[in-house]
């Protein structure tokens, strides 16, 4: 792990026991691990989280043992094992690239923090065309990202392109609301996923999962293929013979860490957070 992220880790839990009310903390920083790029840097008690100011997306985020489950790196050519990953990569040419943390391939956006609390943090991001918004919610527990405007006559989808417990490997595996159970994480998925729509990835070694939800159904087709470096798994996202996408409304997406590794664990956290 990065040193300065070490330490940035220790003294937020030490900010955190001293100061309870303190749930969620905005700074200001740079991703070092990410290939220095600027971001905001949110503390919360289940997770730190780098939102990379110019590209609008996610480049790292660390659970409490240190441990970044994304791994972005903005290295040209990377790929799989840097430059690709992150969170919510939402729009890839669709009338423009944005939401995806800076890489070579990513036009930019412009930001405003529209709430700061001990609770709540909100920041917007505008596309660089101004055709597409999207909503960052971070909350004590977990951060939602919204596409709030949806350029017209275009779709997107929401990715998670990571590295379960810090690495790509065989120990890693999937839940998914499609049934309870376990399943290992070169095992691909295609099609709509039931009510409520989610997918959680572990690892064997870690005490914990990351989740995404989709707080709206829809009968679109949703998708995960593994690859040697990195998870693809996208909501609206269809991989046949042509990769398409198909979200076109202002829909809401949660993604956070829960610390179980059972699937019932996991269903509980979704549903309580859509109620």
């Amino acid at each position: 792990m990065n040193v300065n992220k070490l330490i940035l880790l220790v003294l937020i839990q030490l900010g955190f026991s001293s100061c309870s009310e303190q749930k969620v903390k905005l700074t200001h920083g740079i991703d070092e691990s990410a290939g220095g790029g600027l971001a905001y840097v949110i503390h919360t008690p289940s997770a730190t989280y780098y939102l990379e100011k110019h590209g609008g997306g996610l480049s790292s985020m660390i659970d409490k043992d240190g441990v970044d489950w994304i791994g972005f790196h903005n290295k040209e050519g990377s790929g799989h094992k840097g430059e690709y990953r992150g969170f919510p990569n939402a729009i890839h040419r669709q009338d423009g690239s944005y939401f995806h943390a800076m890489n070579a391939g990513t036009e930019p956006s412009t930001s405003v923090v529209e709430i700061e609390s001990k609770k709540h943090i909100r920041i917007i991001f505008t596309s660089e065309n101004k055709q597409w918004q999207g909503q960052w919610d971070f909350y004590p527990d977990r951060c939602d990202f919204t596409m709030t405007k949806v350029s017209e006559g275009y779709n997107y989808w929401v990715q998670y392109e990571g590295v379960p417990g810090g690495e790509m490997d065989t120990t890693d595996f999937w839940y998914a609301s499609i049934d309870t159970n376990r399943h290992p994480i070169v095992e691909p998925f295609m099609g709509d996923l039931p009510a409520p729509e989610w997918m959680a990835f572990g690892d064997i070694k870690s005490s914990r999962m990351l989740y995404m939800l989709h707080h709206e159904d829809d009968s679109l087709s949703d998708n995960y293929v593994s690859r040697p470096d990195m998870t693809v798994f996208g909501f609206g996202r269809h991989n046949g013979e042509t990769t398409t996408k198909h979200l076109t409304t202002a829909d809401t997406f949660s993604i956070g860490f829960v610390e179980s590794t059972e699937h019932a664990d996991i269903d509980k956290t979704v549903r309580d957070i859509l109620n």
